[in-house]
């Protein structure tokens, strides 16, 4: 897939750190320019408080062959999105690929809460961050990526349609924002069908982001030191697994069949031949149903 996206222009929103930044290195690996929006910066964290950045995130994605642009924006500030995207416009005249990948509610949800136990204010900004975000962003960014033919939105959630439709999914307030965005990918797919571009919302699986490590007390180097008190983390994967995964939906010339649909690293992996950093193909989904949920013991075997 070497230098496939060159000429081509991306906006990954909420690249800062995980699944975001994994797609913007792999993009900018193929050869894209890639813009990299979030609120974190050098000069100011967000309420995350991480070390991650944008421009961190840019100086990767020029690393691995492609142009790295950093783009400081709320967007949950509507002025923001629209100056960001008329600068994309101004500086590169065409937007190709756009990713919405904003989040934000790590620090909001609370585990197997009730919506009468959760906190009122957290729940609702959660919504708003992780819904909202998305509704405003592709409002703005739409019409510069069907100024030409073949543009592709990407709406990332947790979780794949069939998965979520059926299982609770952590709270009240988290599981209507993965499935909100589902919905999303389903109701832009009707929209830019028949305009010549393509929605489609991307699950990745368990996924080893700078967090989920720092949470599980380990690296990536030693990840699976994580194995002996959680076992099902053996079908983890990395950030680049999805990245790559959006990369080839990027160069797919044959896109549009998956117009409106659900997605996930695992299942594409199988579809377009790309492998995790290690060589492996975790898919994650389908061990969750067949291993993880109906409690049995831990055991990647076949499943990457």
């Amino acid at each position: 897939m070497s230098g496939t996206l060159e000429g081509k222009v991306a906006l990954v929103a909420g690249g800062t750190r995980g699944a975001g930044r994994g797609i913007a290195v792999q993009l900018g690996a193929q050869g894209a320019t890639v813009y990299v929006s979030g609120r974190s910066t050098r000069g100011r964290r967000s309420e995350y408080d991480r070390p991650e950045t944008v421009e961190e995130t840019t100086e990767l994605v020029t690393a691995a062959g492609g142009v790295g642009i950093p783009a400081v924006a709320d967007h949950l500030v509507p002025a923001e999105v629209e100056a960001l995207v008329r600068r994309i416009d101004t500086e590169q005249g065409r937007l190709d690929v756009l990713v919405n990948d904003i989040w934000g509610g790590e620090l909001l949800f609370e585990w197997e809460s009730t919506v009468w136990e959760h906190d009122l204010d957290k729940g609702l900004r959660l919504l708003r961050l992780a819904v909202e975000t998305h509704a405003v962003t592709s409002h703005f960014a739409v019409p510069l990526l069907l100024r030409e033919p073949g543009g592709l939105v990407v709406e990332m959630t947790d979780g794949t349609a069939e998965y979520n439709a059926t299982r609770y999914r952590v709270s009240f307030f988290y599981d209507i924002a993965k499935s909100s965005v589902l919905r999303m990918a389903f109701a832009l797919g009707h929209e830019l069908g028949p305009r010549g571009a393509t929605a489609v919302a991307l699950t990745p699986g368990w996924l080893r982001s700078e967090m989920m490590l720092d949470a599980f007390g380990v690296t990536e180097a030693n990840w699976r030191d994580a194995l002996a008190k959680v076992p099902h983390f053996g079908i983890s994967e990395t950030p680049s697994y999805v990245g790559r995964a959006v990369a080839a939906l990027a160069a797919d010339p044959e896109v549009a069949r998956w117009n409106g649909q659900s997605l996930s690293s695992g299942q594409l992996a199988g579809v377009y031949g790309f492998t995790d950093l290690d060589g492996s193909r975790p898919d994650a989904w389908r061990y969750m149903v067949e291993v993880q949920d109906p409690g049995l013991p831990a055991d990647a075997t076949g499943y990457r």
